[in-house]
């Protein structure tokens, strides 16, 4: 009994962990094969079975995995935001709102690279954020998912000051002109021939230098001046005062 129990108690674990890695594989696949036909020959002249086809498997089979071309469009997108979203939650309780969110995007960019390259290589995703930005349908998507990604920052900057949301304007105020000073970086950068991590990163962060003066200060016979943030603190790592911080 001992034997065949040795014998045969490996075998389910294995077979299941074989299992998994060949729906990892294949789902992946099919995430690399769309971004890539979505950013060769545009979104809308991609089908679903030209995707399938692609990697050789059903229709069927992509539904699987995918419940539509969308949602396969924005699968790397959702990571980066619930990525964000996480980085935020790990703030140290003494930053302020500003502070909190220039620190968690800046943080969360410098740590992305490794998590979207064991998905895709990270010149496709960046590729597939210009595509969504030229693409109307994915357009208006994006600025759906992008209120919606708003309202739950501004839910979690609300729970950090331990504040109302739906009584006190101030969560929603900031994270408004974030998410603004945010979108305006992503048109700039989808301008620009370089379209790598490190030059969305670096206009990220010119543009959020400008926030705290933007709104603080007064333009009138002075220079836009850069308000650096300096080296960003790991989430949970002690907080401090910084430029912004005094906006």
């Amino acid at each position: 009994m001992a034997d065949q129990r040795n014998a045969a108690g490996p075998t389910g674990p294995r077979v299941c962990g074989l299992r998994e890695r060949k729906k990892r594989r294949t789902r992946d696949s099919l995430l690399r094969v769309a971004l890539e036909l979505f950013t060769s020959q545009g979104y809308e002249r991609t089908t679903v079975d030209e995707i399938a086809d692609a990697v050789e498997v059903s229709q069927r089979t992509f539904f699987r995995y995918f419940a539509s071309k969308e949602e396969v469009a924005f699968t790397v997108v959702s990571m980066v935001e619930a990525r964000f979203l996480e980085a935020i939650r790990q703030r140290p309780a003494d930053e302020n709102p500003l502070t909190a969110l220039h620190n968690a995007v800046t943080w969360a960019w410098d740590s992305l690279g490794e998590a979207i390259e064991a998905v895709v290589p990270i010149e496709l995703h960046m590729r597939t954020y210009q595509m969504i930005e030229s693409t109307p349908a994915l357009l208006a998507v994006h600025l759906r998912r992008s209120t919606e990604l708003e309202d739950a920052i501004a839910a979690l900057i609300a729970e950090r000051e331990g504040l109302d949301v739906d009584e006190d304007l101030r969560p929603r105020i900031i994270v408004a002109a974030f998410g603004g000073v945010m979108r305006l970086t992503g048109r700039m950068w989808g301008q620009r021939e370089d379209a790598s991590l490190a030059a969305i990163r670096e206009m990220t962060a010119r543009c959020l230098d400008h926030l705290g003066p933007a709104l603080a200060g007064n333009w009138r016979g002075s220079e836009p001046a850069r308000a650096p943030l300096g080296p960003v603190a790991a989430p949970g790592s002690p907080g401090r005062t910084t430029a912004a911080s005094t906006a």
